[in-house]
């Protein structure tokens, strides 16, 4: 199955979910950063949370960072997403691996810690960009970003988000939904959703059970007569390129570049995202500092 989200809202406009199915990105990240099992999960849930509200966007341009800052041994986990169905992210400490919850379950939590923040950065192609951010609750990232939503953005909403990992490592399912309650919503349907919220299996099981996002909707939204507004594919893309290195490497300055040439005569840049290795020999170097001369001569 293709990964993909849909977006749906119910005819009386009391409600609007997103739900996706992200196995195959999930996995992509996997491999890109040789995750172990449970920083597997988080990084996951991480990624899919991102390119669900990177497809909340509305400019084409628009793009939405996702970063978990907590106390436990990831330390830090940053997903990058866009409207068009791009995300990037990595994982500070990709080799976490905890003992299981005591209902058999991969403790996301612990391994992120329950002190730390959500911070949400919306570049909207304004002057100045969205910043959000609210305390971590569970470092489960689902639980953590519903508090966010209503702290911080004050839309109620509801997050679901799950990574099952299989026997080779390798990941089996992975998806999730954001659901938010909109101002027309009667006391009826709140008590309705928070009813059938409270009693729906793992996400990532009924991925694995074969069910599409659209099957998810049905069976556990379809009581409230949702309509299909858009269905966009979503994939793990990285937009790093050999000239925005060229261009980290201008900014570190001519002293910088002057000591990289003479001490080492090359450099070795990688991007976090995806792991790619830029090389620059001393010719690059030297191309490089006369482009950082001319920029501090015109400072």
């Amino acid at each position: 199955m293709k990964d993909y989200i849909i977006r749906a809202i119910d005819k009386k406009g009391s409600i609007r979910v997103f739900i996706a199915t992200t196995t195959n990105m999930v996995e992509k990240a996997r491999q890109i950063h040789k995750t172990a099992p449970t920083a597997t999960a988080a990084l996951g849930r991480v990624l899919t949370a991102a390119s669900i509200m990177g497809i909340m966007l509305k400019g084409d341009k628009d793009k939405v960072s996702l970063h978990i800052k907590g106390n436990g041994p990831i330390k830090s986990i940053l997903a990058v997403a866009n409207s068009k169905g791009e995300v990037k992210g990595y994982i500070s400490n990709p080799n976490v691996d905890m003992p299981l919850r005591e209902d058999g379950k991969l403790n996301v939590g612990m391994a992120v810690g329950r002190e730390g923040k959500i911070i949400v950065i919306k570049d909207l192609g304004l002057r100045e960009p969205y910043i959000g951010r609210s305390s971590l609750v569970t470092g489960e990232i689902a639980e953590d970003l519903t508090h966010y939503f209503a702290y911080s953005e004050q839309q109620p909403s509801a997050v679901a988000l799950g990574v099952l990992v299989d026997r080779d490592l390798s990941v089996k399912s992975s998806g999730g939904f954001i659901l938010q309650v909109l101002p027309d919503a009667s006391d009826e349907v709140i008590t309705k959703l928070e009813h059938k919220l409270n009693n729906i299996e793992p996400i990532s099981s009924l991925i694995d059970r074969g069910y599409t996002p659209e099957d998810i909707l049905a069976h556990i939204f379809g009581e409230f007569e949702m309509e299909i507004l858009e269905k966009k594919d979503i994939d793990f893309v990285c937009d790093c390129s050999r000239e925005r290195l060229e261009e980290a490497l201008v900014s570190v300055g001519k002293e910088e570049l002057e000591r990289i040439i003479k001490e080492d005569g090359k450099a070795e840049l990688v991007c976090h995202f995806c792991n790619t290795k830029y090389h620059f020999d001393k010719r690059d170097l030297e191309r490089l500092l006369k482009e950082a001369e001319k920029s501090e001569g015109e400072d």
